[in-house]
């Protein structure tokens, strides 16, 4: 798409540090890293969220951000990492991509994208599921 800087990167046009360039999506370095060696995943197409990703290509674009988890913890020896997908609100750059950000024990991120709250009881939680699972059929 026109204008799209993830877009841009796929087709090679816009310079990245290139982690992966497969058929099911391209990973790269994050210019404004969380930590070093977060890598955002993209699929090749232009689709802005995760709900407009064809459902054929859920498979391979996943399975990508799997090796990649897998990549980020031997090749930098975290001991773990965060992955996450914004859809529409704090995504900066409207094309579907996954952060896989390397986690280490007591590297400070606590909240990262959210305050945690909780239920005031039983009661409301099941009407939150309610509303969800409503929603989903």
């Amino acid at each position: 798409m026109s204008g799209c800087v993830f877009c841009g990167i796929v087709a090679g046009e816009v310079p990245a540090f290139t982690v992966a360039d497969e058929p099911d999506g391209v990973a790269f370095l994050d210019t404004r890293p969380v930590f070093k060696g977060h890598v955002l995943v993209v699929p090749r197409a232009h689709v802005v969220t995760l709900d407009t990703l064809p459902a054929e290509a859920l498979p391979g674009y996943f399975r990508l951000v799997q090796r990649l988890i897998v990549a980020v913890e031997a090749g930098l020896g975290s001991g773990g990492t965060f992955v996450a997908v914004n859809n529409k609100v704090s995504q900066s750059v409207p094309h579907l991509h996954t952060h896989v950000v390397p986690r280490t024990k007591g590297d400070g991120l606590r909240g990262f994208f959210w305050p945690r709250t909780r239920y005031p009881d039983d009661a409301e939680a099941r009407e939150f599921a309610r509303k969800i699972s409503a929603a989903l059929a």
